[in-house]
């Protein structure tokens, strides 16, 4: 039986991905501190045998001593505030996380000679000067703002994996997530996705920042996930960064009225002043994803908005 070591195991990907390894029949130990992860997330993972939850901050050292630590094939480092909203609240543990965080799960991923994915982020290349982002684009990053916290941690944490990897030859592989999304995703989460149809079925004003010109990508859950699975399957891999997005561009002005039809809902659109260093345009070259793995997403934004806005219509 393989063996999967998910960090981040509360929060949406984490508990996703998780659920998927659990199904085709994995052990899975799960690690979370419930900083931004819900239990709730936890519990539909309980009902399987092989699956462990341990409670604890992968920024300590103590992870690597844990007695549940033993016979690992995976590691899938998914653990940080991905949100604006939670990576502003607590910055110096956004840092930690994807710094301190990520050297100790490289540390368990060569102690037991296993293969470990890096969840960095789009956020790595800033407010991008090329269109789209090819993963030779080294990126526009302000150091000096807001978002820093997150952005400059994730590409710190990309230096920890090609040290690793360059100098101990660790099997380790990087996947720049660019927006993900499906109803799985917490309603009071933050992200634009799951903003408007949270106030679009509440009969809530939309709210959009600036004119709404700035676009975005989104790929839903099970296309990011199968990404996952073939960069850890496949050999060629190793010690490389893919884009995971959509590659699909939206202005998020075009994203808000779809959302109002979908919903049918008459909520209104309202604007408000553009956050600093928000992105003006955002969008993945995945040419390298298709030909290196195979992969590309099948599921467009239409189809992927239709399932979110059935389920949360249940939920609120």
């Amino acid at each position: 039986m393989t063996k999967a070591v998910i960090t981040g195991v509360a929060g949406f990907l984490g508990s996703n991905l998780a659920l998927k390894l659990l199904t085709e029949g994995y052990e899975v130990i799960g690690v979370d501190n419930i900083s931004t992860g819900r239990i709730s997330n936890i519990d539909k993972l309980n009902p399987f045998p092989q699956f462990q939850f341990i409670k604890a901050d992968i920024t300590q050292q103590s992870i690597l001593d844990n007695e549940k630590m033993v016979k690992i094939d995976e590691v899938y480092h998914l653990a940080s505030p991905a949100s604006p909203k939670w990576y502003q609240a607590s910055p110096f543990n956004t840092i930690s996380v994807n710094t301190v965080g990520t050297m100790h799960m490289l540390e368990l991923t060569k102690k037991h000679g296993a293969k470990m994915l890096y969840s960095s982020t789009s956020e790595i290349y800033g407010d991008p000067e090329i269109h789209p982002q090819s993963e030779n684009y080294k990126g526009n990053v302000n150091t000096w703002g807001p978002r820093a916290c997150y952005d400059e941690s994730k590409r710190l944490g990309e230096v920890y994996c090609y040290l690793y990897h360059s100098l101990y030859d660790t099997r380790v592989t990087v996947a720049r997530i660019f927006n993900t999304y499906s109803s799985g995703l917490w309603q009071e989460d933050g992200r634009v996705i799951s903003n408007f149809v949270t106030q679009a079925l509440k009969g809530e004003d939309l709210t959009v920042y600036g004119k709404g010109s700035q676009t975005r990508t989104f790929c839903y859950i099970e296309d990011t996930i199968t990404a996952f699975r073939k960069m850890m399957a496949s050999e060629r891999s190793n010690g490389e960064i893919f884009n995971i997005g959509h590659p699909k561009e939206y202005t998020i002005l075009e994203v808000a009225k779809l959302v109002k039809k979908l919903t049918n809902t008459t909520s209104n659109i309202v604007y408000k002043e553009l956050p600093e260093d928000d992105p003006k345009v955002r969008c993945p070259d995945i040419s390298k994803a298709i030909s290196v793995l195979g992969w590309k997403p099948r599921i467009e934004l239409q189809e992927g908005l239709t399932r979110m806005i059935e389920e949360y219509k249940n939920q609120i």
